[in-house]
């Protein structure tokens, strides 16, 4: 029995099933997702959806979806669902699910009288290409399986509609069709494993919904393409293969394709398994350099999400030579900004000014799993040019003051990862002294002081300690307040005390400026007004302004975005801080905490975890379906659990 599994009685049930997605990517950020029961709710599902270089730097879909009928005896029972105007659903292809499973790849049982029929979907590894499996498992007379494909060749930020400029033209390739509908966008190529005849049969399919988009106050109509459709026979015991790529194909080895594809894939039989896989999708390799996307489906690489995600998705798994490769790309984008030079790679966002404190965070990680020596002599030297670089205010928005303590402005941006605007100013305009900011600082301080000394830059250690020692002096009285947690930023003699959980990283960083009284006290307060059972608040129910539900047009939820939703990456540093502080005492509490993350594997986008969380009850997933830094902190957490359960 498969991990990832649900039974006709919820796949039956659309209100049970629409809600649950399902997403396969490949190494180039290609991606294929819908709903487990093929019905596409966001205009940025698709069967195949794929970057465009050529045109722009976002996802395309092209191949939006097929549709399966099976025909026996002159009768067709289609087994496609699709949502049109006026909550109108058709041609109700759910009907004939007996089940669905998600243990290697999605795998969909229909029904059909006598038909039983296996569908198996795979995105491949290395080449922008989707290969779907029908087997026939049973069938008591002559059967038929017809293919119709619905075409969009369209930006995920926007919608197709009928128009005379789609061409129709198509070319014969083996076994298939190769065709675009557009100048500029690249061949589609559909091809089958088996003889086949493609009957051109071109129309628009008018007016398909998208409730998701509905919801988030957007537009939600369009129409598709179908260019005709491929049919064949099919035996009993029979497996044909279907294909959708950028390139021609050698039909003759799409069997042992999908075989391999098959065969190569960690299965997600557990918790742990599932996580890994999940965080297997966020690295990608484009135009020869590797990065992280901070999540999908419309996330890109952004700086501060890659070093917060990286360790997690990559040491927690022992993949080493990732994480190496990730931070060659990453490297190059630190160096050239500090330089002042325009980035040569993909990575946005690098001028955020906590971003290089969270690099050496990541690198931190890194050292903590190959080892001290090993960190000097990979990263060494790289640490030291980051500290000095920033000990000298040379960042053009986190300076070095005279307390010790870094100073940004972030009144008219926002320059925290609470980067929320309205009008383009910054909703949570958090400014000045950033109490994670800080924390950061003192952690880096602190780690690159014992760096330098592994390298014999003993006065750069000396220099670094003092700096620590500075900061720390100043750190406690500028945020830890009267009632025993941080302010979350002080500026010109104010302190802003909302209870937020920026907090947290001063307990569960390595290098603390607090006492264990102190630390236990913000721990306390993180606990009683911000935990949840999906992750920590952005803001306590009792401070002015909680607004905990991430719903309706997108102003709305710009305003609610940190001002009471949870989001589980903070989380992971709390169970963190936990362990930190109280030890053993703490693991049934902290192995209680991640149940709530492992159920949420089952609904929302299965086998992943969402951007964020509403803040109230039933704390229901919100946002990007599946989030880099989430899925990182969890599986961060679940390999620190078993370290501790080793003693």
């Amino acid at each position: 029995m498969s991990y990832l599994r649900f039974d006709k009685a919820l796949m039956t049930n659309l209100q049970e099933a629409l809600p649950k997605e399902v997403l396969r990517s490949n190494r180039s950020g290609a991606y294929s997702c819908t709903t487990i029961v093929d019905c596409n709710t966001r205009k940025y599902h698709g069967l195949l959806v794929v970057p465009v270089p050529e045109l722009d730097d976002e996802n395309h879909v092209l191949l939006s979806s097929l549709d399966a009928t099976v025909v026996q005896h002159g009768a067709e029972f289609n087994l496609g669902l699709h949502k049109y105007n006026g909550d109108h659903f058709s041609p109700r292809g759910h009907k004939y699910i007996r089940e669905f499973d998600s243990l290697q790849v999605p795998t969909t049982i229909y029904r059909v009288g006598g038909v039983i029929l296996k569908r198996e979907q795979m995105f491949q590894h290395f080449e922008d290409r989707i290969i779907i499996r029908y087997t026939l498992l049973d069938a008591h007379s002559e059967t038929t399986l017809r293919l119709q494909p619905f075409l969009a060749f369209r930006s995920v930020r926007e919608f197709t509609h009928e128009n005379a400029g789609a061409s129709r033209e198509y070319h014969l390739v083996q076994n298939g069709i190769k065709t675009c509908m557009y100048p500029g966008y690249p061949d589609l190529y559909m091809q089958i494993n088996k003889e086949n005849e493609f009957v051109f049969r071109p129309d628009w399919y008018r007016g398909l919904e998208y409730p998701k988009e509905q919801e988030r106050g957007y537009a939600s109509n369009e129409d598709l393409y179908v260019p005709g459709y491929f049919e064949f026979k099919i035996q009993k015991g029979e497996s044909v293969v279907f294909a959708a790529g950028l390139k021609e194909i050698d039909t003759d080895t799409l069997a042992e394709l999908a075989d391999y594809e098959l065969k190569v894939r960690t299965p997600r039989d557990n918790f742990y398994n599932t996580l890994v896989n999940s965080a297997h999708q966020f690295i990608v390799h484009r135009e020869h350099e590797d990065y992280v996307l901070a999540g999908y489906p419309w996330f890109k690489c952004r700086a501060r999400d890659m070093f917060v995600s990286l360790p997690g998705l990559t040491l927690t798994n022992n993949e080493v030579a990732k994480f190496e490769s990730v931070m060659t790309t990453a490297e190059k984008a630190i160096r050239e900004f500090m330089a002042g030079s325009p980035l040569s790679v993909s990575v946005t966002e690098m001028q955020h000014p906590d971003v290089l404190l969270w690099a050496v965070w990541c690198i931190q990680q890194y050292g903590d799993v190959v080892g001290h020596e090993a960190c000097v002599k990979k990263y060494g030297q790289l640490l030291c040019d980051i500290m000095q670089w920033l000990a000298s205010s040379s960042h053009p928005n986190l300076r070095v003051m005279t307390n010790g303590l870094v100073y940004s402005e972030g009144k008219e941006q926002a320059v925290t990862w609470m980067n929320s605007t309205a009008g383009g100013r910054p909703i949570v305009p958090r400014t000045g002294y950033i109490v994670e900011f800080n924390s950061l600082w003192y952690n880096a301080l602190m780690y690159c002081a014992q760096i330098c000394k592994s390298m014999r830059k003993r006065r750069m250690a000396a220099d670094m300690e003092k700096a620590a020692a500075l900061c720390a002096d100043s750190f406690v009285p500028m945020f830890y307040n009267e009632h025993g947690y941080l302010c979350d930023y002080c500026v010109d003699g104010y302190r802003d005390y909302n209870v937020r959980p920026n907090m947290i990283f001063a307990v569960a960083l390595d290098y603390s400026p607090l006492d264990s009284k102190q630390k236990k006290s913000v721990l306390d307060f993180c606990t009683k007004e911000l935990s949840t059972p999906k992750g920590l608040r952005s803001l306590s129910p009792k401070s002015g302004g909680y607004n905990p539900m991430y719903v309706g047009p997108q102003t709305q939820r710009d305003y609610a975005y940190h001002q009471g939703t949870a989001w589980p990456w903070l989380a992971a540093f709390y169970m963190e801080a936990c362990l930190k502080v109280f030890k053993m005492s703490r693991l049934s509490y902290v192995d209680r905490l991640l149940v709530g993350y492992e159920e949420e594997l089952f609904y929302h986008c299965i086998g992943t975890i969402p951007e964020l969380f509403d803040g109230n009850p039933p704390f229901h997933g919100r946002g990007a379906i599946s989030f880099a830094m989430n899925v990182s902190g969890i599986m961060r957490i679940v390999k620190l659990l078993d370290k501790y359960n080793e003693y």
